[in-house]
C-alpha cells in the first residue's frame, strides 16, 4: 500500500469517527498514531515513538508533550494533541514551545487529529517560529500536500533538507496570503501602481476606486484564459489528427471547464463520507459550468451531490431525495460533513445493497 493509500484510508477514519473523539486520548489513539504509523514509525516502539515524553524545563518539572519520536536517543520531531473538536492556536503550543529549546528537536506538530500544524525554527536557531511553515487538514488533503508530508516519513527523514524546504514553505505561504490579499481586495499602494501604467496625467481619487473595483475580475480573467489556453494547448497535443473533416452536424465542444481545488476538496470530502457505505473509486466527480456533480458509478443518473462553489458570496452543495434537490448553503468545507445523513441516505437510495 502507497502512502497516499494509507492517507486515504486515515481519512475515511476520520470522517467516520471526528464526531464522537471529544478527549485528547480519544483523538491520539484514533487519529495521531495511525498518522504516525502512515509515516512508518513504530508506535509500539517505546524507543522510536515515546508517548509522555518529559524534559525538565528550568524551574516547570514534570511537564510532558504527548509524543516524541525518535532516532537513535535523538529526539526527531516533538508532538502536542488536542481533541478532534478543538480548534487550534498558538495558545496550544505552550509546551512546544518550552521543550523544543531544550531536546535535539528542530520540528514540532501541533494537531488534533484533523488538522496538523508543523511548526521549526526557521526564524532563529533552536527556538520554534510563532507560525507554523506547513498546515494540512484530513478533511481536505490536497496533492501538493502529500508530497510534502512524505518528506516527514521515517524511510526519507532529513532533517536539513526539512527546514530547507521550510523555509521555503513559509516564505510560499507568507507570498500566497499576501498575493491573494491584493488580489481580492487591493491596497492603495499596488492601485496606484497600475493606475500610474494605465490613466493619463493626474490619477483622481474616482480612477483609484475604479481601478480598484476592476483589478480583482481582470486578475480572475487573466488567470482563467492561462489556465485555458494550457488545457487547449494539451488536448490539441493529445487528440489525433482527423483524416477527414467531422460531419456538419457535430455540436462545438463547450468551453474549457475549470475545476477548482476548493471542488476538489469538496468532492473528496463527500467520497470520505460514502467510503464508509461504497467503495471510493466508486465517488467520481464531473464538473460543468454551472455546478460540479458528485456521481456513483460515473452515471449521471447517479448523483449522489452538487456544488456551486464558484461564488464570491454564496456557495450552495446540493442533495438529492428522489428526484427532488434540496440546496444547502455552506460557509467552509467542512460543513459538508453535516449532509453525511442526507448523503448516506442518498447511496442507499441509488445502491440498494447497502445495508439499511
Amino acid at each position: 500500500m502507497d502512502f497516499a493509500t494509507r492517507l486515504a484510508e486515515l481519512q475515511k477514519r476520520t470522517v467516520e469517527h471526528r464526531e464522537v473523539l471529544l478527549t485528547e486520548e480519544a483523538a491520539k489513539t484514533a487519529l495521531v498514531m495511525p498518522f504516525l504509523q502512515a509515516l512508518g514509525y513504530d508506535v509500539f516502539n517505546p524507543k522510536e515513538v515515546v508517548p509522555e515524553f518529559n524534559a525538565d524545563v528550568g524551574i516547570k518539572k514534570g511537564e510532558k508533550v504527548d509524543y516524541a519520536v525518535c532516532e537513535n536517543g535523538a529526539v526527531n520531531i516533538l508532538i502536542e494533541c488536542k481533541p478532534a473538536s478543538s480548534e487550534l492556536n498558538i495558545a496550544h503550543a505552550s509546551q512546544l514551545f518550552r521543550y523544543f529549546s531544550v531536546t535535539d528537536a528542530r520540528l514540532a506538530i501541533l494537531t488534533n487529529g484533523v488538522n496538523y500544524q508543523f511548526f521549526s525554527d526557521v526564524e532563529k536557531p533552536n527556538k520554534m517560529d510563532e507560525r507554523p511553515f506547513f498546515t494540512f487538514s484530513m478533511d481536505a488533503i490536497k496533492p501538493s500536500d502529500i508530497k510534502t508530508i512524505e518528506k516527514f516519513a521515517k524511510n526519507a527523514f532529513d532533517i536539513e533538507n526539512i527546514i530547507q524546504e521550510a523555509g521555503h514553505l513559509k516564505l510560499q505561504s507568507l507570498l500566497r496570503k499576501a498575493i491573494e490579499q491584493e488580489f481580492s481586495e487591493p491596497t492603495d499602494d499596488f492601485v496606484r501602481v497600475f493606475a500610474a501604467r494605465v490613466v493619463e496625467g493626474r490619477i483622481t481619487q474616482n480612477a483609484k476606486e475604479t481601478i480598484g473595483r476592476i483589478i480583482p475580475n481582470t486578475i480572475a480573467a487573466i488567470i482563467r484564459d492561462r489556465v485555458n489556453e494550457r488545457l487547449a494547448s494539451a488536448l490539441n497535443a493529445t487528440t489525433p489528427t482527423m483524416s477527414e473533416p467531422e460531419d456538419a452536424s457535430t455540436s462545438a465542444p463547450e468551453e474549457s471547464v475549470i475545476t477548482t481545488q476548493e471542488e476538489l476538496g469538496g468532492y473528496h470530502i463527500v467520497q470520505a463520507i460514502a467510503s464508509r457505505l461504497v467503495s471510493p473509486k466508486r465517488v467520481v466527480i464531473r464538473d460543468s459550468k454551472s455546478y460540479c456533480a458528485i456521481l456513483l458509478d460515473d452515471n449521471n443518473r447517479k448523483t449522489i451531490a452538487r456544488m456551486w462553489l464558484n461564488s464570491p458570496t454564496t456557495r450552495y452543495v446540493g442533495t438529492f431525495s428522489g428526484k427532488d434537490e434540496t440546496k444547502h448553503l455552506i460557509s467552509e468545507l467542512t460543513d459538508i460533513y453535516q449532509l453525511m445523513p442526507q448523503i448516506e441516505a442518498r447511496l442507499r437510495e441509488l445502491d440498494d445493497t447497502i445495508p439499511g
